[in-house]
């Protein structure tokens, strides 16, 4: 319970049913209960999610001192961040170490893709530790619906077309669809845009923004119209819409279709060709220049999924999940796969977000759902490690060239500075202005917090 709380209840109970600077008890009570208002630091939120578990021993959290099979065999390199060393094949990225946070002592238990993933996305701890947890709507919601649901409106805010809550280029699974990437229990309307096509193919453009042949905005107005167009191109829209809102649906589809504000915002080929090229032609690399263009057209949430699966074991293609099964090694993929691509994508778009005056509002999330075991395997490779590992935060309200806690020598366990998943969303929460102790009510009814951590106020600037 917050200390402004207890002190509201103390009075309240102090007093009895007198009036103090006119407020009774009940009017004292329902204060104590009301969000509170917070500053809004980050207007925008770009949340990089690494599906697979990057290894913190092999990216922000290296050991160079430990010996070999501890020791991460991909070498250290200096950082701009005082004190700080990295991935010697995050050469780019380590010159913009200075603004940065980084937690390092994020720890839970959940040791299964889509379990950690769940608590990784929506910052509640799935009720069980399996593989085959359920995206179901008794779940809780992502990041971006909450946003969407309860993000305070901006006195510069975007136009009312433009969606808050976007996420591409994926659905993210692991067998089943990994929970916590959709609203669940809050509605369909706070459901975020899904894009599934490939923002690198040169004719990538938003399905649903596209107006058939011979249909003018004027025939829209046209509830049929509507329907047929939405049947025909909103892949958004699936067979239970209409019993869990479908006119909301009409209604935000109608809107996009006609605004100026979101074609412009997914119209790539606007970008300077030099601009593409610094984020790579990769479908990563425009996801994240995409993620940028969303932010400066209004989009609350960006959810960026690395990849679509768990992967760990192409050079090509894949997420972060490394154990070398299959006769492959991981010590072979990072360094051509993984880690090139970040190193190209992230400072790029740090810098690019910087440069634009951006980043001091923007919330930038690079973190996956557990790291990689300290003892390197005997696949010469590293497992599920969910004792700990690092989120790097950048912009939106968090300090600069920042780190906040500490692994033992080994990187298996927190030494200062113990986080939960839960925490982080606290911390996400208020920065953009959201109090973490908000009330959301499931589909029975039931009030919940949105989250049940702790701000982390040291990482605040």
């Amino acid at each position: 319970m917050h200390d402004a709380e207890l002190l509201s209840r103390r009075s309240a109970l102090q007093i009895g049913g007198l009036g103090l600077l006119g407020l009774t008890m009940p009017r004292l009570l329902r204060a104590a209960d009301a969000p509170a208002k917070l500053p809004v630091r980050a207007k925008s939120v770009i949340f990089l999610y690494q599906f697979g578990g990057p290894s913190h021993l092999d990216t922000f959290d290296v050991k160079p001192e430990e010996p070999d099979g501890i020791r991460s065999p991909l070498g250290t390199i200096a950082t701009s961040m005082p004190g700080l060393r990295i991935s010697k094949l995050l050469p780019a990225t380590s010159k913009v170490m200075d603004k940065v946070t980084l937690v390092h002592g994020v720890h839970h238990t959940m040791k299964n893709h889509n379990s950690a993933s769940y608590y990784a996305l929506s910052g509640h701890e799935p009720p069980v530790d399996d593989i085959r947890l359920q995206d179901t709507n008794a779940l809780f919601p992502a990041y971006g619906s909450i946003a969407d649901r309860f993000a305070p409106d901006l006195k510069d805010g975007a136009s009312s077309a433009v969606p808050k809550f976007v996420a591409y280029p994926y659905t993210i699974r692991d067998g089943s669809i990994t929970p916590g990437q959709r609203a669940t229990f809050l509605g369909k309307r706070h459901d975020p845009l899904l894009v599934m096509d490939d923002p690198a193919k040169p004719d990538f453009r938003l399905p649903a923004l596209s107006l058939p042949a011979g249909m003018s905005s004027d025939r829209l107005a046209s509830r049929r119209s509507m329907q047929e167009l939405v049947n025909r191109q909103v892949a958004w829209l699936d067979d239970s819409a209409e019993a869990q809102g479908l006119d909301a649906y009409y209604k935000r589809a109608l809107s996009m279709l006609t605004s100026r504000e979101v074609r412009d915002a997914f119209n790539l080929s606007a970008e300077p060709e030099v601009v593409r090229d610094a984020y790579g032609r990769t479908t990563y690399g425009q996801s994240c220049l995409l993620a940028r263009r969303l932010v400066e057209s209004g989009v609350r949430f960006v959810n960026v999924y690395f990849s679509s699966n768990i992967g760990g074991r192409s050079k090509t293609s894949g997420g972060w999940d490394t154990h070398g099964f299959d006769g492959s090694r991981m010590y072979e993929i990072l360094p051509e796969w993984q880690l090139p691509l970040t190193d190209q994508t992230l400072p790029t778009l740090l810098t690019d977000l910087d440069d634009r005056g951006l980043l001091d509002e923007t919330l930038v999330v690079w973190m996956g759902e557990f790291g990689r075991t300290p003892r390197i395997n005997k696949n010469n490779s590293r497992d599920h490690w969910p004792s700990c590992y690092t989120v790097l935060l950048a912009g939106g309200g968090v300090k600069r060239g920042f780190r906040y806690g500490e692994s033992d020598r080994s990187g298996a366990y927190p030494q200062s500075g113990a986080v939960l998943p839960d925490d982080l969303s606290a911390t996400l929460f208020a920065l953009m202005g959201i109090d973490p102790a908000t009330e959301m009510r499931d589909g029975l009814g039931r009030p919940f917090p949105i989250s049940r951590g702790q701000v982390i106020h040291e990482i605040i600037a």
